[in-house]
């Protein structure tokens, strides 16, 4: 079981609100001698606050405007001879409070029987005003407050285990580190109904070779600079010495300014949750945070080990495609921009977050199939003669021949881009001669962006055209060999084109 440490700089500097007490009497010196009798009177070091009220009316309101009200004395006969009755009615069936505990009075025991009352009203004591005397009045605060705390833990510990299974709900949904930051931070602050304070989640990892990595999944608050999209910007030091602090020990740590939260995650990963505080947690949020990270934290292992499957594919395809343009000689950065273009594009054509996502990584398996096609051709200077082009051709079912059958989805995204990138909107293209909106439209992206940016690039059998000369030629084949909504959106946007390649220009 974790172990909540307490500081003692500041442990006894904070107020605690007092527990409300309502006095629903018609008669003046009632409420003056419970104030008197009870005016000393701290439980759990909180005070009395007391609210008065002359009549039912009166009373009625008081529960109205405050929903917190721990003890009630009513009157039995205030403005009519059940007026007490009828505001006991209306507390717990109208505005449906059954946490306050109520507590009828009345100088006249005879009007309204004691078993008759207790027996059809949600009351928890009848009392004549004579038999309480300041012993007794005490005794019956204890009792009363004592429950109303239990009553109101138990409401909250309800609803702090409902918020856990909706938080972690809501986690689950997180499909990247990133988003999950977000909606850790998120859900924590809903569940803790924390204002003005700051948060980020922290994990640290040990990997096989010794490696300890602490990176920032989300912030929020005054730290919010150190989550950037992508970017974990370093820890300041004194938060990094806390952090560490509770790595060692593995224990939290709660103080009333501080709460740090530790979850291991695996045999090797830490998750640590760092909350600024306004005021200490209580018991109650203190366990749901417990039960809540908790199941953060099994979520989070789960997608470390995905997030780090899926960046070593992408890194393991990014380096094949660096490979196949060092073999075909390509221009040093082609792969690097028809990434960036490709996912511009696709953004621009309103397609899915999720089909952006795969294209980014799918657009860099364009030419695989090239690794099946002999140097001398690869690398030949001047113009392909008709048999070489026929062997250059089959690049594009080669490239899908060798992707087809795996079932990643980059990988199958990057078979159809590999086999279409060649076809032609009017169906003189190549290898199967697909036409129009036949075409997949990943390959209709490639197959102008891979042109774009061979035209302007120069290449060992041509110099690099023009600006102008590759927007001339984008217009002249919209519509024959390009889909003519994707020329159109490059034409609208090929300044920003040309700005994305200016962020991978070729090597001399």
């Amino acid at each position: 079981m974790a172990i909540f440490k307490k500081s003692s700089s500041k442990s006894n500097t904070v107020k605690l609100k007092p527990w409300k007490v309502a006095i629903i009497d018609d008669e003046a010196d009632v409420h003056e001698v419970t104030k008197l009798t009870l005016r000393k009177f701290t439980f759990e070091n909180r005070g009395l606050e007391f609210l008065s009220a002359h009549s039912a009316k009166e009373g009625i309101a008081l529960f109205e405007e405050h929903r917190d009200i721990a003890l009630a004395f009513v009157d039995v006969v205030m403005e009519t001879d059940d007026a007490g009755l009828r505001l006991i009615d209306e507390v717990r069936n109208v505005q449906k409070n059954f946490s306050t505990r109520l507590i009828l009075r009345t100088g006249q025991p005879g009007q309204a029987p004691e078993e008759d009352v207790i027996k059809q009203y949600d009351i928890n004591d009848y009392k004549a005003k004579t038999e309480l005397s300041s012993l007794k009045l005490k005794s019956c605060v204890y009792s009363s407050i004592r429950s109303y705390r239990d009553i109101k833990t138990i409401e909250a510990g309800k609803r702090g285990m409902e918020e856990v299974l909706k938080s972690s709900s809501s986690v689950l949904e997180s499909q990247s580190l990133a988003q999950f930051g977000s909606a850790v931070l998120k859900q924590t602050l809903t569940l803790l109904n924390l204002n003005n304070s700051v948060l980020y989640i922290s994990t640290q990892h040990t990997d096989l070779y010794g490696h300890t990595k602490m990176t920032v999944l989300g912030a929020s608050g005054d730290l919010i600079g150190l989550c950037q999209p992508g970017i974990s910007q370093e820890i300041p030091p004194d938060i990094e010495a806390d952090v560490k602090k509770v790595l060692e020990t593995k224990v939290h740590y709660q103080s009333d300014e501080l709460f740090i939260g530790y979850y291991p995650s695996g045999k090797d990963g830490h998750n640590i949750l760092y909350i600024k505080l306004n005021e200490p947690l209580d018991v109650v949020k203190r366990k749901t945070l417990e039960m809540f990270a908790s199941n953060v934290s099994v979520i989070f292992q789960n997608l470390t080990q995905k997030e780090d499957i899926q960046e070593t594919q992408k890194e393991l395809i990014m380096v094949l495609s660096d490979a196949i343009e060092m073999r075909s000689k390509e221009t040093g950065g082609h792969v690097k921009r028809v990434i960036l273009m490709t996912e511009f594009l696709a953004e621009k054509l309103h397609m899915t977050e999720e089909f952006i996502e795969t294209i980014r990584y799918a657009a860099a398996l364009h030419d695989v199939g090239k690794i099946s096609i002999p140097e001398t051709i690869l690398h030949k200077p001047g113009k392909l003669d008709p048999e070489e082009w026929e062997i250059m051709k089959t690049h594009a079912q080669k490239g899908y021949e060798l992707l087809a059958d795996s079932n990643r989805i980059v990988a199958k995204m990057g078979a159809i881009i590999a086999k279409t990138h060649h076809e032609r909107w009017d169906g003189k293209g190549y290898p199967e001669g697909l036409k129009g909106d036949d075409i997949p439209v990943e390959g209709r992206i490639m197959a102008i962006v891979d042109v774009v940016d061979a035209l302007l690039s120069k290449r060992c059998y041509k110099p690099a055209w023009s600006e102008e000369e590759v927007k001339a030629y984008l217009q002249e084949n919209a519509g024959t060999q390009f889909d003519p909504l994707i020329a159109h959106v490059m034409l609208e946007h090929f300044d920003k084109i040309q700005d994305i390649r200016a962020q991978a220009p070729d090597e001399d």
